[in-house]
């Protein structure tokens, strides 16, 4: 049986951290701001996160967070959605309390002023298999009630491709899926496959503007693989749940220097002092190359992983 182990260390760049591992996989948490999972690898090998170790403003600061700037940072975070300003722009660059749990860490962030919401990311790692628990959770800490889903998204290093399982529920003369478009996405866009069973996403230094699809994730699972290595990212979706953004459980934005594989948990309402949870189970394994798209190789690249 392996050992989980978890420590504070102090990183160049990101400032104080916990650093957790199995033997299998690494994991580095920022503590000083986020909380925000900025590294997460197996052991040995390259970061599979995209990060910006510069930590550049994404957008001019709002007025109502006092001059305070949202910085992407990189790595996996917690969101609100709808995407709507500048409520999912809190910045959250404040200090995190970080509280043991068994083979992991609860990472908590200050309650946003603004919104009213608290968030937190509990992280387990399992000791024998190359794997980690991921329990998000957002607190309504304010006066109101408060209508959202939760949103966690991981943004991928740039230069791999991302699968994503195609609904395919055998619903007759019904539709069987949702796709959901944004307003600066191309159907024909050359970094997109649209396959019988899967959709690809080639992430591309080279492109001149973003693309974003979402979907009904029935499935359960999106993946993207890049660096000799597959990320995985597992989520329960409901079946009759009501999704954001036209019934997405699942989507994935890319740019110029990354892709994003997120999960969304149902809309609903948060009374004064609820909570709500949003869970997702990470696999990484070693992969000698990135599929192409080729259906029958995709399916081989993907069956050995996915239960």
């Amino acid at each position: 049986m392996a050992e989980v182990k978890i420590q504070n260390v102090k990183d160049s760049v990101w400032g104080n951290c916990v650093h957790m591992t199995n033997g299998m996989v690494e994991l580095l948490v920022t503590v000083d701001f986020g909380p925000r999972v900025i590294s997460c690898s197996r052991v040995g090998m390259e970061n599979m996160f995209h990060t910006d170790p510069e930590k550049k403003p994404l957008w001019e600061p709002f007025e109502e967070f006092n001059g305070d700037e949202f910085k992407l940072y990189g790595g996996h975070r917690l969101w609100v959605s709808p995407e709507v300003l500048p409520r999912c722009y809190h910045p959250d660059n404040k200090p995190v309390e970080c509280t043991p749990i068994d083979d992991g860490m609860t990472f908590t962030a200050p309650i946003e002023a603004w919104s009213g919401v608290q968030k937190s990311i509990s992280i387990r790692l399992d000791a024998n298999n190359p794997s980690a628990s991921i329990m998000h959770t957002i607190t309504n800490k304010g006066a109101w009630d408060v209508e959202l889903a939760l949103w966690s998204i991981t943004m991928m290093a740039a230069g791999g491709k991302t699968v994503i399982p195609m609904p395919n529920a055998q619903t007759g003369v019904l539709h069987n899926r949702t796709l959901s478009l944004w307003d600066y996405s191309d159907m024909n866009d050359s970094r997109v496959y649209w396959g019988k069973d899967y959709i690809t996403i080639k992430q591309d230094a080279a492109a001149e503007k973003p693309f974003k699809v979402g979907l009904n994730g029935d499935h359960g699972w999106g993946a993207y693989f890049n660096k000799g290595q597959v990320f995985l990212k597992y989520f329960e979706p409901v079946s009759d749940g009501v999704y954001p953004d036209g019934g997405c459980s699942y989507e994935s934005y890319t740019n110029d220097v990354m892709l994003e594989a997120e999960t969304l948990s149902e809309i609903m309402v948060l009374e004064p002092g609820a909570s709500a949870t949003h869970l997702e189970e990470w696999e990484l394994h070693e992969a000698a190359a990135i599929p192409s798209n080729d259906e029958a190789e995709i399916k081989a690249a993907v069956e050995k992983y996915i239960v």
